[in-house]
């Protein structure tokens, strides 16, 4: 494989597509959305996107077979809406600015290929030390046209600075080149690799904006058994420092 491709399990037919991207990232909430999304609205998987830029790796499964890291993309006609729901996830970004560069360019190639209208990239925006248990939405946008509609519903506009490092930054520059509309929500999370919470607050505000029902009650589990872990991390650590000597630390688990 000399370069990034992007082949066919089965040809589909799609209407007026939107692309939601939910690939790793801070917090793991695109993921957590992408994979979400994917098993409520039952997706079929309709292509694979495979990369000499991702890592050398294969991973192991439950048969004894292997295969290759890679991204997929699956598909929901949304009968309601009129329109298809095309939904990417994968096990990895590529590692290097190069492969960031060629592959995302691939994808939304590949999008604007299959008639795409719109491309929102789902990621985390580390603000915080501490678990969030409140999470804001904040959002960017490639034309102000989509900046007043994410405003609208109750995401937060020119609020977060810095950059958007990966896939949810970078599609959004090429969809613009492409002349597709695009935009980035980005759940706030703090100190957590895994955060349920910010991924379910982002979650509510795009099924509204996608005309879908999704139910949550599955991120609302992993939500509260994270909070018990924590708590009793909290319990530990607070245990610890009244039997330590000296000056007593404030606990920065939740707050």
């Amino acid at each position: 494989m000399e370069k990034t491709t992007i082949y066919y399990d089965k040809k589909v037919k799609l209407h007026n597509p939107i692309l939601v991207v939910g690939l790793p990232g801070i917090g793991t909430v695109g993921s957590l959305v992408g994979e979400h999304l994917k098993t409520s609205l039952n997706a079929k998987k309709f292509a694979t996107l495979q990369s000499p830029h991702f890592l050398h790796q294969v991973l192991m499964l439950k048969n004894g077979g292997i295969r290759l890291v890679n991204n997929r993309f699956y598909y929901f006609n949304n009968k309601k809406t009129k329109q298809s729901v095309v939904v990417l996830v994968g096990d990895i970004q590529a590692g290097t600015p190069e492969g960031q560069y060629e592959v995302n360019d691939k994808i939304v190639r590949f999008f604007k290929s299959l008639g795409g209208k719109k491309i929102y990239t789902i990621g985390g925006y580390n603000i915080s030390s501490q678990y969030t248990q409140n999470p804001r939405v904040f959002g960017v946008a490639t034309e102000d046209k989509e900046r007043k509609a994410l405003s609208k519903q109750g995401i937060l506009i020119g609020q977060a600075n810095g950059a958007i490092w990966g896939s949810a930054g970078l599609i959004l520059a090429f969809a613009k080149k492409q002349g597709i509309p695009a935009a980035c929500l980005m759940g706030e999370t703090g100190m957590l690799e895994i955060d349920a919470n910010a991924a379910k607050a982002v979650m509510e505000k795009l099924v509204k904006m996608l005309g879908i029902d999704v139910d949550l009650s599955s991120m609302d589990k992993i939500k509260t058994e994270t909070e018990n872990l924590l708590k009793e991390l909290e319990k530990a650590s607070g245990a610890q420092q009244e039997a330590a000597p000296g000056p007593k630390q404030p606990l920065s688990y939740i707050r």
